[in-house]
């Protein structure tokens, strides 16, 4: 029975992978201006299963959220309940945007990540950052 309440329990926590970023995209800029940092925005859908991947995958672990926090803020945004700005594309998704605390876009790219393909996005984004 032990097993059982522990399957399910493990199958209900997949399935509700859900990323406690803000959402709300003028907050964030507000945040990231305050504190000295630039944005990091997933841009995703309630239907796409590449978003869900990447979430699981990547977003979810500790060691990448810690990472990201260093020097983003973190904003999730679906384009199927959140209003998006009119500057920012969304589709396909996912999508991921670098954004300074103004809304300037300083990078953005298309598609779900490993960890490591996400940790090397992670390496050109800094060096785009310097310049």
């Amino acid at each position: 029975m032990r097993f059982i309440v522990l399957m399910m329990a493990l199958f209900a926590m997949l399935m509700g992978v859900e990323l406690k970023w803000g959402s709300d995209y003028e907050a964030a800029l507000a945040a990231a201006k305050k504190e000295k940092k630039d944005v990091y925005l997933f841009l995703g859908s309630e239907y796409c299963k590449y978003c869900e991947k990447f979430k699981e995958e990547v977003l979810v672990r500790k060691d990448v959220e810690a990472k990201l926090k260093k020097k983003y803020v973190l904003l999730y945004l679906s384009r199927d309940i959140d209003d998006i700005p009119a500057h920012l594309e969304t589709k396909p998704v996912p999508r991921h945007y670098f954004l300074k605390s103004d809304g300037k876009i300083i990078y953005t790219t298309i598609g779900g990540r490993s960890l490591e393909g996400f940790d090397e996005m992670l390496a050109d984004v800094d060096e785009m950052r310097k310049n």
